[in-house]
Order: C-alpha cells, then sequence, then structure tokens
C-alpha cells in the first residue's frame, strides 16, 4: 500500500462544510477541482441535488433557508448531522468513520486503502463509489476525490481523540498522543527505534510517524519484539487502544512503552497509536467491512394457496378476539388508572377473559385502542368503554373490518410489546396508558413486511436473518457495535469484550413478526396476498427472479434505480428493491385489500345444532343477529373450529328477562337449528317459564307479592331468607327490609324465578346496557422527525433557497469614491431622489438593481429585483429573491444599487 499521509493534520474547513449532490461524475474518478467550502458545493450542485439532499435531511427545511450559506451552516449543526449519521447503512457508515480516521482532507485512494486494506478487496471497491455519492448526496461528506473532507461536527462525533477512540477502534494519531511528551523522551524513543536523533519534538514525532507507516520497516522493528510483547498488541489493536499500566510495568509493555509503540495518555495510560494500529491491520480501518447487506433467508417454504388460508383465518380470529374484548367491555369496562392505563390487575382479568396470555391481551386492547373502537369516557369516575365507531365498525363487512384494523396498525406508534417493561425512572409501563409511543415503530414495520414480501412466495423467513438485516441497515439505531461509544481503558493483558445490548430495533422486528401472524398479515411465517395488496406491493412475486413483481437488484439505495417500500427510507448497499406500489392513495389499497381477502373468510352460517345434552354447536361463525341472541339464551362452553353453547335454567332466565316469551324462544331455536329441537331443552324453556314472574318484586323497601299464599309461606319458612327479614303485609304480599335488586337476586339464590316490575306493576325487561363514550378519534401516531416533503414543497423550497443565493452573493458596481460602500451584511442606502432615478432607469432598461427593503412589520431585507412599471409610489418588478412578481413601496424601499455587468 505504500506509506499512508499523516492523519495529524488540522482541519482547515469552512464553518459550513457540507457536500452538496455530486452526482455527474462517479467517486473516484472525479476531477481534481474540488470546492473551498460547504457552501460552494451546495451551489456547484444544481437543483437536482438540493432537492435530494432536502428529501434525505428532511430537518433541514423547516424554516425554509434563506440561501446555501444558511443551508450549510445548519446541515453542520450537530443535531442535524447525528440524524443523518443514524439513517446510514453500515457500509456507509464504515466509509464516514474511515474517512474520520484518514488525512483531512483524503485522496479517494487513501479511502479505499482504509477500507479495503492492503491486499484491496473487491466488494468494497464495488461499493465504495455508492457510499461516497450517499455521504455527499446527504452532505456529510464534500470535495472531490482528491481532497474528501467530512463535515466538521461528523468528523469530530466520528474521529478519535485523546481522549475517546473512534468506533473503529483506532486511537489518536502519534503527533495527538505525543504533544505532551518532553523532548527527551522523544529521543529516547528515537535511539530505541535505531532512528537518528532530531534538533526539535517536530521533526522526531515526524520520524516516528514516518517508521509506522512504513510497512517494510515496521515489520523489521516487530521481527524483534518479544512474543508478549506483540501478545498485547494482539488485544489492543482493534479497540479499544487504551490500556492501564503501573508504574512498573511488565517486561512486554515497557518493550512497547520504550519504542513509541505504547504512548502515554494519561499517568496510567497507554494507547496504541494509530499508525501502529493500521499496520497490524494490514491497512484496515474497519475489521470486517460489510459492503453488501447480509441476505434474508428463508427457513421454510409453503404454497401460496395455504398461506393466504391460514393467513385468512387468523385474521378471522382477530376480529372475533376485538369483538369479544369490547363485547365484555359493552356495558363499561375497568377503571382508568390515576396515572392512566389499564391497571395489571385488570389486564390479568381481561387476558382471562380471552383466554389469552397477558402481553397478548395487551396487543389485542391496544390494536382496539389505534383503531379507535375503545377509548376512556371522560367521565369523573373515568372507565374504559368502546366507542360510536365500534357500532359503524361491526355493521361493516369482515374484510373491510379486517383491513380498518390492519391499517391502524401499520401506521400506529404505540408499541403494546413494552407492557409490563419499566421506564428510564422506574415506572412499569401500562396498557393503554401513555409513554407507549416508538416514532420508529412504523418504519421498522413497514420494512420488515418489505423484506418478507422480497421472499419468493410462500417462503417463511428465518427471523435472525431479518434482525441482522436491519441492524445492518440502521447500525447506529440498533445500537450495535458501529455506535460510537467513550474509552474503556483495559488491562493490556487482559482486554474486556462487552456483548451490545438489544436495541429496541430489533424487538420491534421481533414484535412485528409475532404481531403479523396474529392480525392474518401472515400465514406460517410467510407473507400473505391481501397483506402485499394493503401494503401497495404487487400480489405475488415473479418466480424467475424471486423478487415482487419482477424486480431486479438495483445498484445502491440512494442510486437512481432504486426503489424502496412504502414508508420505509434507508440507504445501504446494492439490495434487491421492492416493487412500485400498485395503487398510492390509502382508500383504494384498502379496498383492495378487503376484496383479496374476502373470499378467503368464512361464510358466517345461520343454524346451529341442537343436541339432547342441553348443547347447541355451532359448526362455524355464525351470522352476528343469532349469536347475539344465542348468547344471551345459552353460555358459551367451549371455543375453537365448532364453539359449543349450553343452556341452562340460568341462561334461560336471562333470555327471559330480556323480554323473549317462552313460544319467541321455541321458534327461534326451531328456525336456527339443523337438528329437531330436542325434548329436554324445550321442557326446560317451559319449566322456567312456568315459574318466570310468579313472583313479582317492587320498590317498598322491596316487596314480594304472588297469588300463591303458600309459596310465600314457603319463602318465610326457609332459613335462608333469614338475612332478608321478611314479613307478611298480606295474604299475597311480603315486605323486605332489602333493596330490590338484592331482594331479586337472594330469591334467585334460593331457587325461585322472581321477575322485577315497576310501580305501575309491570313486568320489567332488563337487557344489557350498551355504554359508549363520546366521539372519540384515534390517538395520533408521533411522527418519526419531520415528514419527507413532497415534490410541490421541494421545487418551492429550491427555488427560494436559489433566489435568495443569487441575492446574497450578487456582485454589486462598487459605490462613487465620495460614499463609503456598503458592508455586505448593510443594506444599500440611498436618497429618494437616487432611488426613483435607478429604478426608472432599470425599468427602461430591463436590468436587474439590489434594493434594501424594509416590509410593513419592520423586516428588513436585501432582494435582487428587475423593475417593470414604476407610478403611484409603488414598483412592480420581479422579485429574484422570491422568484416571482411582487409590488414594493417606494417609501420602504432603503437603497438602491446597480449589478455589475458579469453578475448572473
Amino acid at each position: 500500500m505504500g506509506t499512508m499521509p499523516d492523519a495529524s493534520s488540522p482541519h482547515t474547513g469552512d464553518r459550513s462544510e457540507a457536500s452538496g449532490p455530486d452526482g455527474t461524475q462517479p467517486p473516484g474518478r472525479s476531477g481534481t477541482s474540488s470546492p473551498r467550502t460547504l457552501a460552494e458545493a451546495l451551489r456547484a450542485g444544481g437543483e437536482e441535488g438540493l432537492a435530494a439532499l432536502l428529501r434525505a435531511r428532511p430537518d433541514l427545511l423547516t424554516p425554509v433557508p434563506t440561501d446555501l450559506t444558511q443551508l450549510a451552516t445548519r446541515a453542520a449543526t450537530r443535531a442535524s448531522v447525528v440524524r443523518a449519521l443514524e439513517r446510514l447503512d453500515r457500509f456507509t457508515l464504515q466509509t464516514a468513520e474511515a474517512l474520520a480516521v484518514a488525512p483531512d482532507p483524503a485522496p479517494y485512494d487513501t479511502l479505499l486503502a482504509l477500507l479495503g486494506g492492503d491486499d484491496g478487496d473487491p466488494a468494497v471497491a464495488a461499493a465504495l463509489p455508492d457510499a461516497v455519492a450517499v455521504l455527499r448526496r446527504q452532505a456529510l461528506a464534500w470535495g472531490g476525490d482528491d481532497r474528501l473532507r467530512l463535515v466538521r461536527t461528523a468528523r469530530e462525533l466520528l474521529a478519535p481523540s485523546p481522549a475517546r477512540p473512534s468506533p473503529t477502534g483506532l486511537g489518536p494519531t502519534v503527533a495527538e498522543a505525543a504533544s505532551g511528551m518532553s523532548p527527551g523522551r522523544l529521543q529516547e524513543i528515537l535511539a530505541a527505534t535505531g532512528l537518528p536523533a532530531t534538533h526539535d519534538p517536530v521533526s522526531a514525532v515526524a520520524a516516528l510517524t514516518e517508521l509506522f507507516t512504513d510497512r517494510t520497516r515496521m515489520a523489521r522493528l516487530l521481527d524483534t519484539a518479544p512474543s508478549e510483547a506483540l501478545a498485547v498488541l494482539d488485544r489492543l489493536v482493534w479497540g479499544p487502544p487504551y490500556g492501564e499500566v503501573t508504574a512498573d510495568p511488565a517486561p512486554p509493555v515497557r518493550w512497547l512503552r520504550d519504542r513509541g509503540l505504547l504512548l502515554p495518555a494519561s499517568p496510567r495510560t497507554v494507547v496504541l497509536p494509530r499508525e501502529a494500529a493500521l499496520h497490524l491491520r494490514a491497512g484496515r480501518a474497519c475489521r470486517t467491512p460489510e459492503p453488501a447487506p447480509p441476505a434474508v433467508r428463508a427457513r421454510a417454504e409453503h404454497r401460496p394457496q395455504v398461506v393466504d388460508s391460514t393467513a385468512a383465518g387468523q385474521a378471522y380470529t382477530a376480529l372475533s378476539t376485538v369483538e369479544e374484548l369490547l363485547k365484555e367491555w359493552h356495558e363499561g369496562g375497568p377503571a382508568v388508572l390515576r396515572a392512566g392505563g389499564l391497571s395489571v390487575r385488570d389486564l390479568k382479568r381481561t387476558a382471562a377473559a380471552l383466554d389469552v396470555t397477558e402481553p397478548l391481551a395487551a396487543f389485542w386492547l391496544e390494536l382496539a385502542y389505534g383503531a379507535g373502537l375503545l377509548a376512556s369516557d371522560g367521565e369523573p369516575d373515568e372507565r374504559y368503554a368502546p366507542t360510536p365507531a365500534y357500532d359503524e365498525w361491526l355493521e361493516l363487512p369482515a374484510a373491510d373490518r379486517w383491513a380498518r384494523l390492519a391499517a391502524s396498525w401499520l401506521a400506529a406508534t404505540r408499541t403494546p410489546g413494552l407492557v409490563g417493561t419499566q421506564d428510564a425512572k422506574g415506572r412499569t409501563l401500562a396498557a393503554l396508558g401513555p409513554d407507549l409511543d416508538r416514532s420508529a415503530a412504523p418504519e421498522v414495520r413497514r420494512r420488515v413486511l418489505g423484506l418478507l414480501a422480497a421472499l419468493p412466495a410462500g417462503a417463511a423467513p428465518d427471523p435472525e436473518t431479518v434482525l441482522a438485516r436491519l441492524r445492518w441497515e440502521r447500525p447506529l439505531r440498533g445500537g450495535g457495535p458501529q455506535s460510537p461509544t467513550a474509552a474503556q481503558p483495559q488491562d493490556p493483558q487482559r482486554p474486556a469484550a462487552v456483548p451490545p445490548p438489544a436495541d429496541l430495533r430489533s424487538r420491534l422486528a421481533s414484535w412485528t413478526l409475532q404481531e403479523a401472524e396474529l392480525l392474518g398479515f401472515t400465514g406460517r411465517g410467510a407473507l400473505a396476498t391481501h397483506a402485499r395488496v394493503l401494503l401497495g406491493l404487487p400480489p405475488t412475486p415473479d418466480a424467475t427472479t424471486g423478487l415482487p413483481g419482477g424486480s431486479v437488484p438495483a445498484a445502491g439505495p440512494d442510486s437512481a434505480s432504486t426503489t424502496h417500500a412504502p414508508g420505509a427510507a434507508w440507504s445501504g448497499a446494492p439490495t434487491p428493491a421492492p416493487p412500485a406500489p400498485v395503487a398510492a392513495d390509502p382508500g383504494t389499497l384498502l379496498k383492495l385489500a378487503a376484496d383479496a381477502l374476502a373470499p378467503l373468510l368464512p361464510e358466517p352460517l345461520d343454524h346451529v345444532l341442537l343436541q339432547a345434552d342441553l348443547t347447541a354447536v355451532a359448526p362455524g361463525p355464525l351470522q352476528r343477529p343469532l349469536a347475539e341472541t344465542l348468547s344471551v339464551l345459552a353460555d358459551v362452553e367451549s371455543k375453537g373450529g365448532a364453539t359449543v353453547y349450553r343452556f341452562t335454567p340460568g341462561s334461560v332466565r336471562r333470555a327471559l328477562d330480556a323480554g323473549k316469551s317462552a313460544s319467541d324462544l321455541h321458534a327461534f331455536l326451531a328456525a336456527h337449528s339443523r337438528t329437531p329441537v330436542p325434548q329436554p331443552l324445550s321442557y326446560l324453556i317451559d319449566d322456567v317459564a312456568r315459574r318466570h314472574g310468579h313472583l313479582r318484586i317492587g320498590a317498598a323497601g322491596a316487596y314480594v307479592r304472588c297469588d300463591d299464599d303458600a309459596l310465600l309461606g314457603e319463602i318465610l319458612a326457609d332459613r335462608r331468607s333469614a338475612g332478608l327479614r321478611l314479613r307478611r303485609l298480606a295474604p299475597t304480599v311480603l315486605a323486605a327490609q332489602a333493596d330490590p335488586a338484592a331482594l331479586l337476586e337472594a330469591l334467585r339464590s334460593m331457587g325461585y324465578a322472581p321477575a322485577a316490575e315497576s310501580a305501575e306493576g309491570d313486568v320489567l325487561i332488563t337487557r344489557a346496557h350498551a355504554r359508549r363514550t363520546p366521539p372519540r378519534t384515534p390517538p395520533a401516531p408521533v411522527p418519526d422527525g419531520p415528514p419527507v416533503p413532497d415534490d410541490a414543497l421541494l421545487t418551492s423550497a429550491v427555488r427560494a433557497i436559489r433566489a435568495g443565493d443569487l441575492a446574497a452573493t450578487v456582485v454589486r458596481k462598487p459605490a462613487p469614491a465620495p460614499e463609503r460602500p456598503a458592508r455586505p451584511a448593510e443594506l444599500p442606502r440611498t436618497t429618494s431622489a437616487e432611488t426613483l432615478a435607478t429604478v426608472q432607469a432599470a425599468a427602461l432598461t430591463g436590468s436587474a438593481v439590489w434594493i434594501g427593503y424594509v416590509n410593513a412589520d419592520g423586516a428588513a431585507s436585501q432582494r435582487v429585483v428587475a423593475p417593470v412599471r414604476v407610478e403611484g409610489g409603488f414598483v412592480t418588478a420581479y422579485d429574484h429573491t422570491a422568484d416571482e412578481v411582487r409590488t414594493f413601496a417606494l417609501h420602504r424601499i432603503t437603497g438602491v444599487a446597480e449589478l455589475a455587468d458579469d453578475a448572473t
């Protein structure tokens, strides 16, 4: 590879150093001319490149910068640079890290050598141009291939320093590490390495640096090292490069320190210089360059028809579960905690009612809440209840109901997988409570489903390969080993290795795979056809390529040929590109997905099978009116492919209390049973109906009346009625010191079948009271940063920035000698007569002038305008700054100056 250039040269870039788009020449083969500053790079990039920058980094657009200098300054701010680095894929980030440890500025060939090593790497050489183009396009690097630079903030975040190693594991350069050493100590190091003495520390450091970057001489030096010393270097070479030493270090460490291979970083800490580490690494800045994303492998393959049928079954189960959940809360759900959310006890009760685990119960609750079907009622005694939207949702066909749930899940930022975990303050996160929003959730869901869509139809992925792919695409957000970390000094004899913690992005991906199966997006792990349609993808992948819609691998994520999954925003090396959406309108996608799912869903049945053991078997899903009536008349005994209902005296009495008569129940069963009504069931209904309402209970304290005085005497004699404190008021009336509801329940528990009556003596019909919240809107997703601007906004913003830059950089004619020329930051100053004469002359000649203008709010600005008409105290002119025709009041123009003849 030859000698490496000195990496210790100071950074001399402009304060607004960011690269404009440079897509006209391929990286590695561009010309030698380079912009001096970021603003110049942006200015040379053209409108298409400027639009690409704003599309990739939309945070730079709010508010719209006045000119390119302000845009460049904003692009180099720490918050914006950190956000941009978080969105880089692993290889592009490795490229930025290598550029941070390279000389500043660095030639392209030096960067290639740092990533490919002394022996070179064809894969790295092929992927590096795209990675450099991404850095330039996103204004993280700028300059030609002979002088590549990182923006200053990115270099500060990624470059090694005496106090912090690079994410590459490299330490400071020899010059940086030796900056505080005494001249005598430097001469001792030169003598130990066999170098001639020098007259000053600067030349001593230069000689040591030259030795460490010379592969041949460095190899000879290391050949004389003890094996224990080489073992110490092996433990430090890939980082962290710092180690703790004692006042009397071991002989191997002393040998390395005497020859400058370990330089002091503090009284008890030594560091391996960057140049020496690069020699030991064979020139590589990164231990394992990853120019290509890891492939997502299929774990199993199924017939697409099986996948679709399985997913449709899961979709129908999801609808049934949500309906059952909200039916449980039909008359009002649990109370809302003071801090918000559902208590642990109520979550357990809900899980028991649904016969699922608590995490699954939390998922169904959050799904209903996110779809706007469930909310708090807002009353003083706040409780959860279904919303009016739930009743509207119930009236939709099953496929449309699923599409609504699926669309809300895709866009939701609430993360039910966090329920039961603790936040940063140690508080447990509750279902339906606050602090469950994670802005990255929608993007991760769509990206995971997009990776599934890139597999052949019916292929279920290996989850570990999906997680590995996501970690490659966003290593900084994933918290992987590429994240910048502080130095952790270690004993050079015993290095420590700390595994990276599980990151939120990987957990979101794991939850996505589980929730997609629960919702019916996937069947047996493979993406279903109706899910592809909802995502805006073709129904089936192309059989020849294994990619949806016959897509071909793209040249790179930021190249012109790359297409992205809807909602996904990622960048990286070549990867299979998901197909273009088949429909962009969300409403159209919902309708298409529902149409694709509808034929796969089971048709609701209008009948049951009555059996002699007082049970009814529903061989499939029932029509809603039949299911609702049957749930009142009988109790659900078991669920599954066929639901078993059991008729009991209590369930029959419940139906009679709801206003049904015995004849109504007989007719209902005869109409909806495919088998004859069993005699035991008919007897049960008649027996309960005969006794139902024989006793009447009304409000006094409460009373019981009955035409059969012997029956009342039986009740009085029953010891179980002692607590009711009954007494006979008349042969057919008993009075009780209890409220009617308690009396009604007590007599039923004694085996009687009383009926409540009104003050007029009529039997009261008890029906379930449907409690609903006031109209509620679903929770709004928390945005993951500024939205990507549309084409119209981008066009307007680029035009305004370009016009403002023209106004700020235009060349003006010098003022006459007696007048002091205005500084660039000042507005032009002329008298009213001079202003009027100059703009009139410009209107006649059609030339442009530079004016200072103060608007009605007192805000001053400078503009380049081309006057068209001057009359009535107003100037009508084409404003180059705003790129439109405007009218200016003459008395608000502070001054005017002509432009130089060669100004553009």
